[in-house]
This record gives structure tokens, C-alpha cells and sequence, in this order.
């Protein structure tokens, strides 16, 4: 079970690369429409970006998923996505009812645009299944060593030729079982459009519960992209920005939460700190209200009381679920791109219906936030931020060029990060001992909650940055790298054994594929202290150690070091 819930949780994280693009394709179809800047040109490109969802959901999701977010899973993926797409278009059945009116050439015509329009309802989980697949086959298939003879075609060129051959099993599940999969999503879209109130007070309610384990973004795929049907376009977001009038009930109810009920909720936290205490974290507080008003970011206030105050997160829950059957009955339709914020509630006013009662529902919001804030916070005596029994009275600051050493070293150093990424709001990381990892001191820099998925996961919430300082965690890995690369060998060399336990080496990109004559000689204590990205062992005798670019290099030292061993 607990494997199963790890795969979805690297699925939620893989999702949000797709996602990501969203925002600049709904700002430039909203700016091209008529009644914003008039330009068809704008209009166009962002409807390039929703019409070809699938395809971009295949590959953002295959490089999530792929070790190292490696771009050859993406090529894959487009591979298994064309193959299958365009592979279940042939198969598919046209009714003779559609093809009634046509005769000759015309006939064909309508039986392509027939299938085309029918398989467009599912572009989306096209892409996300071209997406796993390709991900899996590439940590799976991206090493592997074929016959000399074939040897042209191994490792990851490997990869894209599994894909496709994957994608037709997925062509003839998809073609011949298209109606089945048609019913379905209209049996999924007419009962949680058909529940009305229930399924949206579930679904608000579900999206906040699940946001601890990152499973949020499971179901929100579900609502956004497959829901409902508009002229061939499905999912409330697609369906919104197509100009469907019914669209957007599974959006409207998070702008009443994030633009007021959260920010509502930083004021009472921040009336409730200690006097002494309250110039500090206002600061903190504030930087956080104006993210979530803004925007819609709203995961760094979360964290503040999550685990805190579990009754504050389960009104918090709740309080989501009742404002989505609260703009429902209102008939408010909202869309986002990104979020629920103001710069989304702005751009997609005149698309929106109602719009101007999200000011009143808002303003009732915050009150009620502020007032249950206050009062479980003094009720119950809540560690919230600037009431911390042992706080310390001056926040350390590290200066943004020291931040990544500092994270690095708050995290157990270089030698325990065997892989460093990053979603809109946390660093998601693979950590070798999750003991080394010193909470405290990633609070100092800026943490605002820590989840452990499993033994060796790790997430950080840090806020929209988390993105920015991936990156200059990786950077810093490199450099600590490239600097230790000349005493690497020799130490590498020790950790593994000494030079008569080293029976093969290999350089595969950024890894070194070692094989040992006796798998027990390996001293991983030794392993995990140098600058490494991370190590696997595919087999006993087999280990593959990810150095990162300087792979090749270290590799010939450790060569030297045996020729001159032996």
C-alpha cells in the first residue's frame, strides 16, 4: 500500500510540469478575446497550448517521472502518444447514422473527422498514460546493454522504440474499447455533475485534505481536464475557457478561500502572536496573505497550522467544500489558469458569470476565518507562528547566496541528497537518511513544513520559490562535485572495496556503472559521505553510482587507479 501511495504522489508531482504551462495559455487566450485586447493572433496561440494538452501532458508528465527528469522520456513519450492517438483514430467505429448525409470522398472526410473529434474527449489521459509509460520504460530500459550487433539501439535509444510499442497496446485498448471508455467518462461526468452540492462539497473538501500527501493534484486533473463535455472538450477548466456557461463550478469555490479566508486567517494568527514577537513574523504572515490573495498560493499558510492545529485544518477543509456549493447555488462561474487569485479572477472577469459576488461572499469569508482563527488559537493555546513557547526573539537571515549551502547543509549534506526537485510549492527530495535531515535549522531558512511520504522522501514547502532554490541546490551539488572530483576516485575506490573487489567499469552519462566481484565488500556508509547524487543497486554485484556530469572523468580516475593497481 505504501508503494501505491508513493507512485501517486510522484504522479501528482509529475503532473504539475504540465500544468505549469497553463498560465501563459489562458493569459494570452483571455488577452486575444474581444473584449480584453482584441487580438486574434493572442487568441490563437493559447488555444495552440488547450488543443494539444494531450501531447504536452505526455511529455511534461514522462519528464517528471524519468530519473534525472531526463529529456529522452519526453521523446519517448511523443513517440507512444502519436503511435497511440493516432493508431486507436483508425480503429474506432463510426456510427452509420454519422456518415448517413456523405458519399464519396465526403464520406471519408466525416468518418476522420468523426474519429478525430471522438478520441479528442480523451487527449488528456492519452498523455498521462504516454506519459507513465514512457517514464517507467526509461528508468526501467535506460541502461539496458544489447547484443554488439544491435548495440546502436541500447540504452536510452532503447526507450522511444519501447514506447511505441507500448503505445499500440494502448491504440487497440483505446480503439476497440472506446465506447466502454465513453460511457464511462459520461458515467463519471453525470454522477459528479449530477450530485450537484454532495460532489462538489467533496470535491472542495478532499482537495484541501489531500494536499498534505500531494494527492490533490490527482483529483484536480479529474475535475479540470475529463468532466463534462463542450462541443468535443472536456474537464471544467478546458470547458471554461472554451466558453462553455456551465463551466467552472469546480473552480469558483477556491477564490472566497484563497483571496480572502486564508489571508482572514494570517491577520488572526498575526493578532494572536505575542506582542514581542509580532514585528517578526508580520513580516512572514503578510508575505504570505498578499502570495495567496495574488495568486492562489496558499500551501506555505497551510503549513503554518496544519499539523498544529488539526481542528483549524479540518474547518479549513470544510469551510472549501461549503464555499463550492456556496457559488454553485449563487450561479458564480470563476475559471483560473494557474490559481485562484486576483491576477486570474481579473483577466477571466469577462469570461466569468456573476463575477462581482465574489466581493461580498469574500468579505464574509475572511470574517469567518479570522474569527475561528482567533478563537481556537487562544481557546486552545496554538502553537502558531509568534506563539512558540521556545521562540527565538531575532530570526536568523541568510543571505540569498548562501542559501543553497545553508539548505544543503540543514539537509545532511551533499552526501545525503540522492536527488533534489521541485514542484510549484516544495522541494520533493530523496534524502539517504531522513535522522541527518535537521528540521529546525530549514525552519530558520524558511520552511514552512516538512512531509515525509516515506523512508526516503522528503518534501519542504517553501513557498513559490521552491522551484528557484531546486536549482541552485542542484548547482551547488554540481560545484561541491566538480571541486571534489580530484580526491573522488581514490575515495570511491576505498568505499567500494578497494581495487580487487572492482571486477568492471562503465561510464553512462551521469552515472558510473560499477560491478563488483563481492556485493558485501561495499562500505555504503563510506558511499553515502561523498559528493554523490545518489546510488542504486540493480543487482548484488551491481551498483550505479550518479555523479552527474563529471561521470566520464571520475570514471578514468577510478581506471587509473586500477591499471595502476594492478
Amino acid at each position: 500500500m505504501k508503494n501505491f501511495f508513493y507512485v501517486l504522489q510522484q504522479l501528482g508531482r509529475a503532473l504539475m510540469l504540465p500544468i505549469a504551462v497553463l498560465p501563459i495559455a489562458g493569459l494570452l487566450l483571455r488577452l486575444g478575446q474581444p473584449d480584453l485586447l482584441g487580438i486574434p493572433m493572442l487568441a490563437a496561440a493559447g488555444g495552440a497550448v488547450f488543443s494539444n494538452l494531450g501531447i504536452i501532458f505526455a511529455i511534461g508528465v514522462a519528464v517528471g517521472l524519468a530519473r534525472e527528469n531526463h529529456g529522452a522520456a519526453g521523446l519517448a513519450s511523443v513517440v507512444g502518444y502519436l503511435v497511440a492517438t493516432r493508431g486507436a483514430e483508425i480503429l474506432i467505429a463510426v456510427p452509420p447514422e454519422a456518415l448517413a448525409d456523405f458519399t464519396g470522398q465526403a464520406r471519408e472526410l466525416a468518418a476522420a473527422a468523426y474519429r478525430s473529434h471522438e478520441l479528442a474527449k480523451l487527449s488528456v489521459p492519452a498523455g498521462i498514460i504516454s506519459g507513465v509509460l514512457a517514464g517507467f520504460l526509461y528508468n526501467r530500459y535506460s541502461d539496458i546493454r544489447l547484443p554488439s550487433y544491435l548495440s546502436f539501439f541500447g540504452g536510452r535509444r532503447f526507450v522511444p522504440i519501447a514506447s511505441g510499442v507500448a503505445g499500440l497496446v494502448v491504440a487497440a485498448a483505446f480503439g476497440y474499447g472506446f465506447p466502454v471508455l465513453e460511457r464511462g467518462m459520461d458515467a463519471l461526468s453525470h454522477a459528479v455533475l449530477g450530485s450537484e452540492s454532495l460532489g462538489l462539497f467533496l470535491y472542495g473538501t478532499l482537495n484541501r485534505v489531500l494536499i498534505v500527501t500531494g494527492l490533490h493534484h490527482i483529483i484536480n486533473n479529474v475535475a479540470w481536464f475529463l468532466l463534462g463535455d463542450y462541443g468535443g472538450v472536456t474537464g471544467d477548466l478546458n470547458r471554461f475557457f472554451a466558453g462553455d456557461p456551465s463551466a467552472g463550478a469546480f473552480m469558483s469555490g477556491f477564490f472566497p478561500v484563497m483571496m480572502f479566508g486564508l489571508p482572514g486567517a494570517c491577520l488572526a494568527m498575526y493578532h494572536a502572536a505575542k506582542p514581542g514577537r509580532r514585528l517578526i513574523v508580520g513580516g512572514l504572515l503578510a508575505s504570505m496573505a498578499l502570495t495567496s490573495f495574488l495568486t492562489g498560493v496558499t500551501e506555505p499558510i497551510e503549513f503554518t497550522f496544519m499539523f498544529l492545529a488539526p481542528v483549524l485544518y479540518a474547518l479549513h477543509a470544510v469551510l472549501t467544500g461549503l464555499a463550492m456549493v456556496l457559488m454553485d447555488v449563487l450561479q458564480v462561474r470563476l475559471g483560473f489558469s494557474f490559481s485562484a487569485g486576483l491576477f486570474d479572477y481579473v483577466i477571466n472577469f469577462g469570461q466569468a458569470t456573476r463575477p462581482w459576488l465574489l466581493l461580498p461572499v469574500g468579505l464574509a469569508y475572511f470574517l469567518v476565518y479570522y474569527a475561528a482563527f482567533r478563537f481556537f488559537i487562544r481557546r486552545f493555546s496554538l502553537q502558531t507562528p509568534g506563539r512558540e513557547a521556545d521562540a527565538p526573539q531575532d530570526a536568523p537571515v541568510v543571505p540569498e547566496s548562501g542559501r543553497a549551502g545553508a539548505m544543503i547543509a540543514a539537509l545532511g549534506g551533499a552526501g545525503n541528497l540522492v536527488s533534489v526537485d521541485a514542484c510549484t510549492t516544495r522541494l520533493r527530495l530523496e534524502v539517504a537518511d531522513q535522522a541527518a535531515v535537521d528540521e529546525a535549522a530549514l525552519q530558520a531558512l524558511g520552511a514552512r513544513g516538512m512531509v515525509r511520504p516515506s523512508a526516503t522522501s522528503l518534501q519542504v514547502v517553501l513557498g513559490p520559490i521552491a522551484d528557484q532554490v531546486a536549482g541552485e541546490l542542484r548547482a551547488a551539488l554540481r560545484s561541491a562535485a566538480g571541486s571534489a572530483a580530484s580526491g573522488l576516485p581514490a575515495r570511491l575506490l576505498q568505499a567500494l572495496g578497494g581495487a580487487g573487489n572492482v571486477a568492471a567499469l562503465e561510464p553512462a552519462s551521469t552515472r558510473i556503472l560499477v560491478t563488483l566481484r563481492d556485493g558485501a565488500g561495499v562500505d555504503f556508509a563510506a558511499l553515502g559521505s561523498l559528493a554523490l547524487r545518489g546510488i542504486a543497486r540493480p543487482a548484488p554485484t551491481s551498483l550505479h553510482l550518479i555523479v552527474g556530469p563529471e561521470a566520464a572523468a571520475t570514471c578514468q580516475g577510478l581506471r587509473k587507479l586500477l591499471d595502476g593497481a594492478g
